[in-house]
């Protein structure tokens, strides 16, 4: 009994000291998504659907939880926005080629109806994140608008 009082001890004063450690956090300013705006041109109801079920992970821009101040749950998050952003980084939507964005879209109408965006683990704790079949619809019908624009774009020589 006395070696599981000091291993749980240790494992206290472990846990403890890694609270004085953290990741750098994914803040930008909003001024970051202009482009992306300016050029897709959503309804207010499609913003209202990409603030709170896609750019926490896929834009400079996350609203963190209370409990991101908790290690190891701040590095899990940490990672779970960097690989977000690695697939899909509306705040980098200007640096995208025509091409890029016009298959970025394709996979968020893909992943959108298909329920695998936004992920479980995020809706899990960010309810408002749970998309409903009318969302889904409005998504996806500005995704085929702004695909049309795209088809229209002159192709690169």
């Amino acid at each position: 009994m006395k070696i599981l009082k000091k291993i749980g001890l240790l494992l206290l004063v472990g846990f403890i000291i890694a609270q004085f450690f953290s990741p750098e956090k994914n803040e930008g300013n909003t001024e970051d998504l202009s482009a992306f705006f300016a050029e897709t041109k959503p309804s207010d109801e499609v913003k209202t659907i990409l603030k709170s079920s896609c750019f926490d992970c896929h834009s400079s821009n996350t609203r963190y939880p209370w409990y991101n101040k908790i290690t190891p749950v701040n590095f899990w998050l940490a990672a779970h926005v960097k690989d977000g952003k690695k697939h899909l980084d509306f705040s980098k939507w200007a640096n995208y080629s025509v091409k890029r964005k016009d298959h970025k879209f394709e996979e968020i109408a893909e992943e959108v109806e298909e329920k695998k965006m936004p992920l479980p683990s995020y809706t899990w704790t960010h309810g408002e994140a749970n998309l409903t079949e009318t969302q889904i619809q409005a998504l996806v019908k500005w995704v085929e608008q702004v695909r049309t624009g795209y088809a229209l774009a002159p192709k690169p020589q």
